[in-house]
């Protein structure tokens, strides 16, 4: 009998994990971080709830770290099989591995040293960039639209989800007592809206469908309107003298936003002639987006003139990229005129914060939020009108112009949710995950109300079989 367990991701938009028994084989479903806590103090606590040596294979819907961040610790604790993942996630995966590597270990290191400041032991890193490198080592990419067998009679295919590059829909076909099944996880479904992706494929058939809810409870902010404010935005700072500052998250949003200032550029509606790309993750991916083209949506590159050479830096000439730690400091010397792309996308760590250091107490300058601010960040206390924040032991005042474009969302809104679920033919068990749970009530009551669709809200560590 085929088992399908709800380790993370249940009523949450973090930790995606999902375990699928088929007979005498064992995939794991994503194996994400669960973020918004201090990443050291729950690595060192973290246990997996399922044998990891019993695991056949893992399948990675995409390179998100709340989809793809525990894979390294999965493998320090002993997981040797293959881990299979749509085109272009296993170039993402270490660009991704590498740098949250990076920061639990820098992180680690303070921690340490608190605790020997306090009389405490030490702790050993949970996992290290050796693990990281196995990731690498053990992902088997498969192209979109290819089924492969796994094991005997056990199928798997990846569709274009269109969240971020190598995005994907998992099927999975097996026999359940001599009948075809079929699991459908969306993995993030991606938002049509978004400039460069394709739009998410839709599946013809399942059994059982695990499809994410992230915003199952509202539709995004229309897309031309957002663009219009942010040409209001760049044209108000340049008229005052003021820099911009954009904290990006690195993968998506950050080449998002370089094809808007692209399409302004074009139209002459982009005054800064400094741009500059402060993200040594952000520059690499961006570079990754320009070798793989023929994943990205055609009709997009077109509108930003694109012909042959360097996606952006020939599109958007004011461009600089800055990878060198010299190159950040020296962007900080200049008092107006700049925009300037950085992350963390929260603000809670990254050179945004340095960059924050030096124009948040200015009222000519500009922050402009283009993604979710969870609570407990920086950057969610800036949303929330904060008139004074502490940042590297000092108080700053908060005078800059406070900006939240709503448009820009990698996932799905309401309104496309319920049409991919309704084209989807049979009788589906629909499975609500990756959702806070009111988001997920409201879209499972939509999901009723307008397609007589039955939908559960399965809880942390429920199971169903088929």
């Amino acid at each position: 009998m085929a088992m399908l367990t709800f380790i993370g991701g249940a009523q949450k938009v973090t930790g995606s994990c999902y375990l699928l028994e088929i007979g005498e084989h064992r995939l794991l479903l994503d194996c994400g971080l669960h973020q918004g806590s201090n990443i050291v103090k729950s690595l060192h606590k973290q246990q997996f709830d399922f044998d990891i040596h019993s695991v056949d294979a893992v399948v990675l819907s995409h390179a998100h770290l709340d989809h793809s961040g525990m894979l390294p610790l999965l493998i320090n604790h002993g997981y040797k099989g293959v881990i299979y993942c749509a085109e272009p996630t296993q170039e993402l995966i270490p660009i991704m591995l590498e740098d949250s590597a990076g920061i639990y270990l820098r992180d680690l290191e303070w921690e340490n040293r608190h605790r020997i400041r306090a009389g405490k032991g030490e702790w050993d890193a949970e996992y290290t960039l050796d693990d990281v490198n196995s990731v690498q080592q053990q992902c088997e990419a498969i192209a979109y639209d290819t089924q492969v067998e796994l094991f005997d009679g056990i199928k798997l295919k990846f569709l274009d989800a269109g969240h971020i590059l190598g995005s994907g829909i998992v099927e999975l076909q097996f026999a359940e007592r001599g009948k075809s099944k079929k699991l459908v996880f969306s993995g993030d479904l991606g938002n049509p809206e978004t400039v460069l992706m394709n739009d998410p494929a839709f599946v013809d058939s399942a059994d059982v469908v695990l499809m994410e809810g992230t915003y199952g409870d509202r539709d995004h902010k229309n897309m031309a309107d957002t663009i219009e404010e942010l040409a209001e935005i760049v044209q108000a700072a340049q008229a005052t003298g003021g820099n911009v500052l954009i904290p990006s998250f690195a993968l998506g949003r950050t080449q998002e936003i370089l094809f808007h200032l692209s399409v302004l550029y074009r139209q002459g509606r982009l005054p800064q002639q400094r741009i500059f790309l402060d993200s040594p993750m952000a520059i690499e991916i961006t570079k990754l987006y320009g070798r793989c083209l023929e994943c990205l949506d055609e009709e997009d590159l077109q509108k930003i003139n694109y012909v042959h050479g360097k996606l952006f830096t020939d599109t958007l000439p004011p461009l600089q990229y800055s990878s060198s730690v010299e190159e950040s400091m020296a962007i900080n010397r200049i008092e107006g005129g700049a925009i300037i792309i950085a992350g963390s996308g929260m603000c809670n760590g990254g050179r945004i914060k340095h960059h924050l250091k030096h124009n948040i107490w200015k009222d000519n300058a500009h922050l402009v939020f283009i993604g979710f601010q969870a609570q407990g960040t920086l950057g969610r206390l800036l949303v929330d009108g904060a008139k004074t924040v502490k940042m590297f032991g000092s108080v700053f005042a908060v005078k800059a112009r406070i900006h939240t474009l709503g448009g820009f969302s990698a996932h799905a809104g309401q309104s496309l949710l319920l049409d991919w679920a309704s084209r989807i033919q049979g009788e589906p068990r629909i499975q609500l995950v990756h959702g806070d749970p009111e988001a997920l009530e409201v879209l499972a009551s939509a999901l009723w109300e307008k397609h007589q669709i039955r939908a559960d809200i399965p809880a942390p560590g429920s199971r169903i079989n088929f």
